[in-house]
């Protein structure tokens, strides 16, 4: 059975820090891109970033570049953001993606 779980939102503050993690399981990792997006209430779904399956394609939005830092784990199954300078536009549920199967989301509340 195919899982993707994601763990590491919460609330923080402007100019804050977070880093998500997603474990992935079910499917070999490896040959999977994994990536991130994120959707607020009322808003269209966003991609956020991607890693490729040999983490030698990277793509970040716009509105993160330069913030957030995508990256595998050794184990190529594991995939964190890291996301600096929190901004309150970055508040939504950020959902974990092989871009076939999608995690149950963590929440990430940036307080101004």
């Amino acid at each position: 059975q195919v899982q993707l779980v994601e763990s590491g939102g919460g609330l923080v503050q402007v100019g804050g820090s977070l880093r998500l993690s997603c474990t992935a399981s079910g499917f070999t990792s490896d040959d999977y891109a994994l990536g991130w997006f994120r959707q607020a209430p009322g808003k269209e779904r966003e991609a956020v970033s991607c890693i490729g399956h040999r983490d030698d394609i990277v793509y970040y939005a716009d509105s993160v570049k330069g913030r957030f830092t995508i990256s595998r784990g050794n184990a190529k199954n594991t995939v964190a953001l890291q996301m600096n300078n929190l901004k309150p536009e970055d508040t939504a549920v950020y959902y974990c993606t092989n871009y076939l199967t999608v995690g149950q989301g963590t929440q990430v509340t940036v307080s101004s």
